[in-house]
């Protein structure tokens, strides 16, 4: 598989607008070619029996299950409040909005 030459990193740099110099642009080649061949020796190894997973170990949803309970009443959640407005908080306006 080729990889990144300079020239390849010196076009990605003027496309993302970043000025490098000729030292950033060799270390970046290497850089990148090392990242390259990483993923190239990943894919090397997932073989056709090997299922593409987004994670290495089974995830399960550890939450547990909703189910409605007994809260407060309005005024209970309410007494507290400097201010209050339609059994609902009132708070300062921020936005300047109505």
């Amino acid at each position: 598989m080729p990889g990144i030459t300079r020239d390849e990193v010196t076009h990605l740099a003027r496309l993302s607008r970043l000025e490098l110099s000729e030292a950033e642009v060799g270390d970046f080649t290497g850089q990148l070619n090392a990242i390259v061949e990483a993923v190239a020796r990943v894919s090397e190894v997932a073989g056709q029996d090997v299922a593409p997973t987004s994670h290495p170990l089974p995830l399960t949803n550890v939450m547990r299950a909703d189910e409605v309970r007994p809260s407060l009443a309005p005024e209970q959640a309410l007494s507290g409040a400097p201010a209050q407005e339609l059994q609902r908080f009132k708070v300062p306006q921020i936005l300047g909005e109505d």
